[in-house]
């Protein structure tokens, strides 16, 4: 279905995440004072990753040609993301003792510091919001006349998706589910995943000066886009996952699953291209997580 489209060259996203890695290791300090509680925040975010959540917020800000800065938004949802990541490895919760072939937060620092440093993620995310907002209100008119509805939605995301109707609901529902159905999953990927996703999508367009009547159809390809990303892992991890646990490929097979994954994919450039942020960057995220979904349904 996406044979049609022309791939972009790859330097793009790279050169994006080298630029926002840059913004994030020149932030570390900003955290606090250097103790064991601010090196766990730092090995936590500089242990790699796609980064694919803050690249959202940058290339959908440049998409709108604004020229306004959101960097602090973009590390803001990275702080959330990580925050996220933390949690779900301790051994109350996942239990993995490695994240991206690194020994997981508390294998590294034990269970306290980690549990403090995902806390501490939580509360710099928000002050990235705040600083967001100053940046905003520095910038030339009709921008900086909107700071303040801006924060309103800005906090009005971060809550929301993080909260238990978010992040943290569907981190409850993946470990205690109730039903093993595919509406079950459906939800737990919209809790876990798309919230976070809307978050990015969000943040990008009100800090970079998208119009506002607009939100709700932003939100739209926040959620194509975090059901394809969710189903593409899926179907990368079959093979590990459980039998019995609530995967989209266990569930209807993998087949199925990346048909799945290319009707979302092709909402998600529609309405992409609709609201005209349909960038070389985004195209190449696409081909990107179209390449992660063949090679595990192979």
């Amino acid at each position: 279905m996406l044979s049609h489209l022309t791939k972009p060259k790859s330097t793009l996203i790279k050169s994006l995440k080298s630029e926002f890695e840059t913004f994030l290791k020149r932030n570390i300090i900003r955290l606090g004072d250097q103790n064991t509680l601010r090196d766990a925040c730092e090995y936590a975010l500089l242990n790699g990753g796609k980064r694919i959540r803050p690249l959202v917020v940058i290339m959908v800000s440049r998409a709108l040609s604004q020229g306004l800065d959101v960097m602090e938004a973009a590390l803001s949802v990275e702080y959330f993301h990580t925050a996220s990541l933390i949690a779900d490895d301790l051994p109350c919760m996942d239990n993995d003792d490695f994240r991206r072939s690194k020994p997981a937060l508390h294998k590294k620092f034990g269970e306290a510091v980690s549990l403090l440093a995902s806390y501490a993620l939580i509360s710099a995310g928000y002050e990235k919001i705040f600083h967001s907002v100053q940046v905003l209100s520095r910038q030339k008119e009709p921008f900086c006349q909107r700071a303040n509805e801006v924060c309103v939605i800005a906090l009005d995301a971060a809550t929301r998706c993080a909260g238990i109707s978010g992040a943290t609901g569907g981190q409850y529902k993946d470990l205690y589910p109730t039903v093993r159905t595919l509406e079950e999953a459906y939800d737990i990927i919209y809790k876990k995943t798309v919230t976070l996703f809307e978050i990015a999508f969000v943040f990008g367009w009100i800090f970079g000066g998208g119009n506002l009547d607009k939100l709700e159809e932003v939100r739209e390809i926040a959620f194509h886009f975090g059901m394809a990303f969710q189903v593409a892992d899926d179907i990368k991890d079959c093979h590990q996952d459980r039998e019995d646990s609530l995967n989209i490929a266990h569930l209807i097979g993998k087949n199925p699953a990346y048909l799945k994954f290319e009707e979302e994919i092709e909402a998600f450039l529609l309405k992409t291209k609709k609201l005209g942020i349909l960038t070389p960057e985004f195209l190449q995220t696409i081909e990107l997580l179209k390449d992660y979904a063949i090679a595990g349904s192979s």
